[in-house]
């Protein structure tokens, strides 16, 4: 059980950070696009039955941290994440709306580098200012 722990603890940890930066290179903006996508599906499409800003990731997680006796855990792995890291408990609906705040923004930006920008950013062989 620990390895799976660790092994989603990681996943989770790959996931944000290419929600997060995944746009910067040219080379991986198709797969943060995707990423993204699958992000929001999760969050709101499934979320309609399981509720919103529902994770898979999170859910299958949680299952683990239970069975390793964990308890109390919350519906956000962000929370989780920065309550332990901060030793602060913060607030649930703070944690969201920031986090929603921020997705919302990388949204925009793989949209923009996806489908509008021409052009070349980080990571391109050129760069146009």
């Amino acid at each position: 059980m620990l390895f799976l722990d660790i092994f989603f603890t990681i996943a989770h940890v790959v996931v944000i950070t290419f929600n997060l930066c995944g746009w910067i290179w040219k080379k991986t903006r198709k797969a943060h696009l995707i990423v993204v996508m699958l992000t929001v599906a999760s969050w709101l499409i499934i979320g309609i039955w399981k509720g919103i800003g529902y994770c898979f990731l999170t859910d299958w997680h949680w299952i683990v941290k239970e069975k390793l006796g964990e308890t109390n855990l919350p519906s956000s792995f962000i929370k989780y994440a920065a309550d332990n890291l901060s030793g602060h408990n913060f607030d649930a609906k703070l944690v969201d709306i920031i986090t929603a705040c921020v997705f919302i923004a990388i949204i925009l930006v793989t949209v923009y580098v996806n489908f509008i920008s021409k052009k070349k950013l980080i990571g391109d062989e050129n760069i146009y200012y």
